[in-house]
């Protein structure tokens, strides 16, 4: 009977100190509260933020879309965060050990604050406008929110980065203190991610391109893919993707081709010297009416200028300028244009009797430098039916 009691006794105190002098109770019942909380998000998640969800798709906007979309992981997380804590608290630990846990706990409610503000930085990024409506600016372009966008999640991750180590007594202000002693090399050595990064933000503020803009500049033709810190990537039109300083891009001559009102047609039509006044007079009303009655032409004069009349005597024609703008900028689009106006040229011309001239020289011939050229020997004439004769040379 005493064997079984000091055998049972040896239980008890396997029980209580097993695992790291902690009770193995304790344990399993710190996993039980673990995996309670463990359940309860997914009972959230399927419930409180199906319901949200549901309530959302039938508003209007997409703003609570996209914050419910932003928030559920952090949400889920904290759920982890709260049965860490209760499971700690069920446990007797040394008092190492809790100053331990208790950093721990505090870091990860700093991560999960930091990590749902850089997650909501995207949908409250509408924000923005208001803020610039609010003191008398326009809306900003997409490329500017984003860009601002990106400053906002490096500023949170900075200052979460900077919020954790604190917590775990890491002194940021000393190795900030500690950097500024090299502070001018770095400078020195930095120069280039300066220039490029205060090019960026002049590119944003002064509007010179979008996201998506085809632009020539720095010596690359394509459309703007990504505008960055540093660099700008474009896509040239052979789908070669080119990345350019922002510096360069802020310091050349920009053609930003996307923000065309119209796209321009100026061509020079040669018309043959044969032409009559009136020929001419008959084609040049013909591209007239056939400009000015179109619509895939703006006419407009307050928005363009529109110049159809006989402007040069050339080398070898008569030239008709054509200037004039179509309604479209689409490439695609303004060829079917510039296509129909080529047919309704030739029509034109054709019908109004004449015809299109192409480079030519005339020579004129006064006197020839050796006299006179002796004439091409002459063959007779002979009929098919007469009788050959038979001539005799005599000397």
């Amino acid at each position: 009977m005493e064997g079984m009691i000091d055998l049972w006794l040896e239980v008890v105190t396997v029980w209580q100190t097993a695992v790291f002098g902690i009770g193995v109770g304790q344990v399993l019942s710190a996993l039980a509260v673990f995996i309670l909380f463990l359940l309860l998000r997914r009972v959230f998640t399927r419930i409180v933020l199906g319901t949200l969800g549901s309530i959302t798709r039938h508003t209007k906007n997409d703003f609570d879309d996209e914050l419910i979309a932003a928030l559920e992981e952090p949400l889920r997380f904290v759920f982890i965060i709260i049965g860490l804590y209760a499971a700690t608290q069920v446990v007797s630990f040394p008092e190492e050990i809790n100053v331990l846990l208790t950093h721990l706990v505090r870091s990860l409610i700093a991560f999960a604050i930091f990590w749902t503000l850089y997650r909501c930085v995207a949908p409250l990024s509408f924000l923005i406008d208001k803020a610039f409506g609010a003191i008398g600016q326009t809306s900003l372009g997409d490329s500017l929110k984003e860009f601002v966008a990106k400053l906002a999640r490096f500023v949170i991750v900075c200052v979460g980065v900077v919020a954790v180590l604190e917590e775990w007594q890491f002194n940021v202000g000393a190795v900030l203190g500690g950097l500024g002693l090299v502070g001018m090399a770095v400078a020195l050595g930095a120069q280039s991610l300066i220039a490029n990064l205060f090019a960026g933000v002049t590119i944003f503020l002064d509007g010179i391109f979008d996201k998506g803009d085809w632009i020539r500049g720095a010596g690359v033709e394509g459309t703007v893919e990504d505008i960055g810190f540093h660099t700008t990537k474009i896509r040239r039109f052979d789908k070669a993707l080119t990345i350019i300083p922002n510096d360069k891009l802020a310091s050349d001559a920009v053609i930003n081709f996307s923000r065309m009102t119209n796209r321009r047609i100026y061509w020079k039509i040669g018309v043959e010297y044969s032409a009559t006044e009136g020929q001419l007079r008959q084609i040049v009303n013909g591209i007239k009416d056939h400009v000015y009655d179109n619509e895939d032409f703006e006419t407009d004069p307050a928005k363009v200028t529109t110049l159809i009349h006989v402007d040069s005597f050339n080398d070898s024609s008569i030239d008709i300028m054509l200037y004039c703008f179509t309604s479209t900028t689409r490439w695609p689009e303004w060829m079917r244009v510039k296509e129909d106006l080529a047919f309704a040229l030739k029509g034109i011309v054709e019908g109004a009797g004449s015809s299109f001239a192409f480079p030519s020289t005339s020579i004129y011939v006064e006197t020839l430098p050796f006299g006179t050229p002796e004439a091409y020997p002459s063959v007779p004439n002979i009929s098919p039916n007469a009788a050959p004769t038979v001539s005799e040379e005599t000397p």
